[in-house]
């Protein structure tokens, strides 16, 4: 029996959710295993152990939810032109950008919804929120001994 992205999913785990604009940028993680993350609009880290992806109206039925997450094997440093060499003389072609690789793309057994609109570009989360969420709220950590703990752990990891 083959093993479930929740049975590898730890409570202890990090976890970035990141916007995802367009169904092209899902097919590139999906098949070429990496996505990309502007340097001038990136989180604190990208040293994360999974990246989940909530995706926006572009998606359709799947639109407004997390579905997919990838495990996090690695980042650089890479120009978007490098990323994206069929266009080469986009505005923001020679600007810095974190390539992230991923392993393979895994859906949740369960979607998490956002049941109301949210605006946001990353959201850390832990693998014991993203296992017990019904709404896209729920990932969020309020001021808590859990949210101290969350900041101490993002700090040894970009430090």
């Amino acid at each position: 029996m083959a093993e479930t992205l929740e049975s590898q999913v730890r409570p202890e785990h990090l976890i970035l959710i990141a916007v995802m604009n367009k169904p092209r940028d899902l097919q590139i993680a999906r098949l070429l295993g990496w996505y990309r993350i502007p340097l001038q609009t990136a989180p604190k880290t990208v040293r994360v152990d999974w990246l989940g992806f909530y995706q926006t109206k572009a998606f359709g039925e799947e639109r407004w939810s997390v579905r997919y997450l990838a495990t996090v094997r690695g980042h650089e440093m890479v120009t978007r032109a490098e990323l994206l060499r069929d266009e080469p003389d986009h505005l923001r072609a020679d600007e810095p950008y974190y390539k992230i690789q991923l392993g393979p793309l895994l859906a949740l057994q369960k979607p998490i919804p956002s049941r109301r609109w949210r605006r946001f570009t990353f959201l850390y989360t832990t693998g014991e929120r993203l296992l017990r969420a019904q709404d896209l709220k729920d990932l969020r950590l309020p001021p808590s001994r859990e949210r101290e703990l969350l900041w101490r752990v993002l700090r040894e990891k970009d430090g």
